[in-house]
């Protein structure tokens, strides 16, 4: 609210917005700076950068959107950039959105495991090697493999262990399958 307040009355060329903030969360206020018609451009600066955070700040109207972890110079280009009616994204925001027009579902849906990586994912968590899942399977132990690099990548994690211990904090493997 004070930040829109100030927007209006200073009228800056560019608004750094984080998302989280007291007294009212950063969309909000983007949305607000965008419904009366101010002429700033709105540059998201925040630690935030999941799907839940990103989309909703450029859906309401922001120009760009960087990480605090960006250098100076990355963020007083960008500033420039949104300044001069440019769109800025982080890399990582920037490949979410790219992801996110090539497979619309809702990111619970695109990263849903199939019932075979599951499967897998299953007999990894009992200590099983590729061998012996393949075998127990009927598949190559390079399905395997694949089977693996796609549940590793929509889980967010590199290794076998990440994999399982991640897989029993979201509750897609319960108790009896380790």
């Amino acid at each position: 609210v004070e930040g829109v307040r100030l927007a209006a009355e200073l009228r800056p060329d560019v608004v750094l917005m984080d998302l989280r903030m007291p007294g009212g969360g950063g969309v909000e206020a983007i949305a607000a700076i965008v419904r009366r018609g101010l002429p700033c451009k709105v540059l998201v600066l925040t630690t935030y950068d999941t799907d839940a955070d990103t989309l909703p700040a450029i859906e309401a109207g922001a120009s760009g959107y960087l990480l605090k972890d960006a250098p100076p110079r990355e963020l007083f280009a960008a500033v420039r950039d949104v300044a001069a009616g440019r769109t800025v994204l982080s890399p990582a925001v920037a490949s979410r959105l790219v992801d996110r027009v090539r497979d619309p579902r809702p990111a619970a849906e695109r990263n849903a495991l199939s019932a075979r990586e599951r499967e897998v994912l299953a007999l990894v968590a009992k200590g099983t090697p590729n061998r012996e899942i393949a075998r127990l399977l009927f598949i190559s132990e390079a399905t395997v493999k694949t089977h693996l690099t796609h549940l590793y990548a929509k889980l967010g994690v590199n290794d076998r262990a990440a994999a399982v211990a991640t897989a029993y904090g979201r509750g897609i493997l319960g108790p009896g399958q380790g």
